[in-house]
């Protein structure tokens, strides 16, 4: 008895221990913080005089590209006096807060896209924060405050805009294009306007005898880049504004045309296109004109930039071209419309087992002001949530933000349930992307040759997904 007192006395011990560094505590330090409670506007102070270190997790490109270093040190210099420096969390961009952060591994402050961020909330691993603490939050751009907006209460501050845009090679373009490539003679060549032009383009370059010659190349192993195929031909991931989880929309309307735009663009490519082989390879090969285009998103630019040796008189950017009502890439002659894209909405997020949420807090409005996000677009290439700075930058940064505007872009939805549908959706395309390569009559035959196949494999996927949110959650 005295034995079993004794193990019950150090189960109490180990208990306390947890709640004074905040294991424990998390749901009661996420309901304070929610009444503004936490946020008082008065830095930490290291109660021995010593110095506050901030863990700050970037995007892989931002710490490559050199911009993590100088937005620290920029931080740090201003911020000096206060006791504070921020350092770089030294994780993955793709790094788990729910793995981490419970055991004081993870960041104070993380930077991600809206369906990551969004994602932790459920478990209450984010902290609320004031949206009228962050500065010049008025300009940022109300469509993407809503990415991070649940239940009235906001969990990021975003950053910049996302949504795949297509970079192209000006040299590849035939010098006749006027004449042969310009059909309603607007000055623009018709394969940066048509999914079947740039369809034909790309046929005629993988048929030139040059095997290293190719027009649209993407990989198929991130479905992000694919599901504006489905959304263009009337598809949704979720319900009621993409909140509510028991209505799955992947097949709805004619989204199985989409797929058959997919595998056609397929079609046009090698087998690189089923695993991340083009991604990996595009900068170079794009420079070097080995590809005509890819389509990625704006924060890449500068590895074009870099790739194309700084002289970027012949690296292009324009958004997606128009599709064909028919979803079919051979229809040069049927109407078009104007594609929809899947987009994101990055940006910063406070833990909520930080010790330091108004050292954090002081930390996102340093590094979404004026000067800090001009030098992020200026070295990232990034399209800027905030309104005044991407209204003063590239024509690029307009288009996007038109985008955004007019409804061309779907933005991520902000709940954890859409991890089950990339994992879901994951599956297909690259299954999509290894059809054309199947050989008819061979013990691999093609799976997707005709709008059934494709429209029974969507509505299966619909039920895969379902299946999946109903087992795993």
């Amino acid at each position: 008895m005295k034995k079993f007192l004794i193990i019950i006395g150090h189960f109490v011990v180990i208990f306390a221990i947890l709640i004074s560094v905040g294991i424990f505590n998390r749901n009661n330090r996420s309901e304070a913080q929610g009444k503004n409670e936490i946020f008082t506007g008065e830095l930490e102070k290291d109660p021995n005089g010593g110095i506050i270190k901030l863990k700050i997790l970037e995007n892989d490109t931002a710490r490559d590209q050199g911009y993590l270093d100088e937005l620290l040190n920029a931080f740090n210099g201003a911020f000096k006096e206060y006791g504070i420096m921020a350092v770089d969390a030294n994780q993955s961009e793709s790094s788990d807060l729910v793995q981490n952060g419970p055991y004081g591994f993870g960041p104070d402050v993380l930077y991600q896209a809206n369906d990551q961020i969004m994602g932790y909330v459920d478990g209450r691993h984010l902290m609320q924060i004031p949206i009228q603490l962050v500065d010049d939050y008025n300009l940022i751009d109300e469509n993407a405050w809503n990415a991070y907006n649940r239940d009235g209460a906001y969990y990021g501050v975003p950053v910049n805009v996302q949504e795949p845009l297509l970079y192209y090679n000006k040299s590849v373009i035939p010098d006749d294009w006027e004449t042969t490539w310009d059909d309603d003679k607007n000055g623009v060549p018709d394969m940066l306007e048509s999914w079947p032009a740039l369809y034909k383009f790309s046929e005629e370059l993988k048929n030139d005898g040059n095997s290293k010659t190719w027009g649209f190349m993407e990989s198929y192993d991130q479905p992000y880049m694919q599901m504006g195929y489905l959304f263009s031909y009337g598809a949704y991931i979720f319900g009621d504004n993409d909140t509510d989880p028991t209505d799955v929309g992947i097949n709805a309307g004619n989204a199985y045309l989409g797929l058959n735009v997919a595998r056609q663009q397929a079609s046009q490519m090698d087998e690189r296109c089923v695993d991340n082989s083009i991604t990996t390879s595009s900068y170079t090969s794009l420079a070097s004109g080995e590809f005509f285009c890819t389509l990625t998103t704006p924060d890449v630019y500068t590895r074009f930039v870099e790739a194309f040796g700084g002289n970027v008189d012949n690296l292009g950017v324009t958004t997606m071209p128009k599709l064909p009502v028919s979803g079919d890439l051979t229809d040069e002659d049927g109407e078009l419309f104007r594609a929809t894209q899947m987009g994101g909405i990055n940006g910063y997020a406070i833990s909520a087992y930080t010790d330091y949420p108004n050292a954090s807090l002081a930390f996102i409005n340093f590094a979404t002001n004026y000067e800090m996000i001009n030098k992020r677009a200026e070295m990232l290439g990034i399209v800027p949530a905030r309104k005044d700075i991407a209204e003063e930058l590239d024509e690029v940064s307009q288009m996007v933000y038109d985008d955004l505007e007019n409804g061309y872009i779907y933005v991520m939805p902000s709940i954890s349930e859409l991890n089950q549908v990339w994992k879901v959706v994951g599956t297909m395309f690259i299954d999509l992307a290894k059809d054309p390569f199947r050989i008819a009559g061979s013990s691999n035959p093609p799976k997707f040759d005709t709008l059934d196949k494709l429209k029974a494999e969507l509505d299966k996927v619909k039920e895969d997904i379902i299946n999946a949110l109903t087992t795993l959650g």
